[in-house]
């Protein structure tokens, strides 16, 4: 049997998942939650063999749960949103397993097994897209000063935060505008966000 956890902030979508994996002979559906934050305490409590996790939800993201399980289970990530940068991140972050939520059942089942033996299953159009989309162009520096004016923070605040001079900040904010072609640091934002770089 293929112990299984899911990771799904939406109860009914999580409810109809587990109905589904629990018709297949191999897999059993071992515990669900709904937030990130609950991830890494059930993966210790009910030693899943494979975590399938929703890269959306509150509180901890699929991405960041990933990273901090690996070695503990195997993931497979489930996402809505088809952003190039997503899959190569959750592949980085150590996920066995990346496919939309317009997925049939069969398909996770399928996954669950690829992943669970070690092996890699990849929605086919959203592994197109990351390789028609390419590498990020930002540097890990301006990924974080993008990362912090997308949640609000000021220039004086991103510099503190990154023990950085204002200026250099301004200078990193410039940099990823040209790379994105944005004209001002919301849109360089929106086109990082829109690939899922950030």
């Amino acid at each position: 049997m293929i112990r299984v956890l899911l990771a799904e902030d939406e109860h009914l979508v999580r409810e109809a998942l587990a109905a589904l994996l629990d018709l297949e002979d191999d897999i059993e559906v071992v515990a669900q939650v709904g937030s990130g934050d609950q991830v890494v305490a059930a993966v210790a409590e009910h030693r899943p063999d494979v975590a399938v996790l929703d890269i959306e939800m509150p509180g901890l993201d699929g991405l960041t749960v990933a990273e901090r399980v690996a070695g503990q289970c195997r993931v497979v990530i489930l996402t809505s949103l088809g952003r190039p940068g997503y899959l190569r991140r959750a592949m980085a972050a150590g996920a066995g397993g990346f496919l939309g939520k317009a997925s049939s059942a069969s398909e996770l089942a399928t996954a669950i097994r690829k992943v669970d033996a070690g092996g890699r299953h990849l929605d086919a159009e959203l592994a197109a897209e990351a390789m028609a989309a390419g590498d990020s162009p930002l540097t890990d520096r301006e990924r974080d000063v993008l990362r912090l004016a997308a949640d609000g923070a000021s220039l004086g605040r991103i510099a503190a935060e990154l023990h950085l001079a204002e200026g250099t900040v301004r200078n990193y904010l410039s940099s990823a505008m040209t790379k994105l072609g944005g004209q001002n640091r919301l849109e360089a934002i929106l086109a990082a966000q829109r690939m899922g770089w950030l």
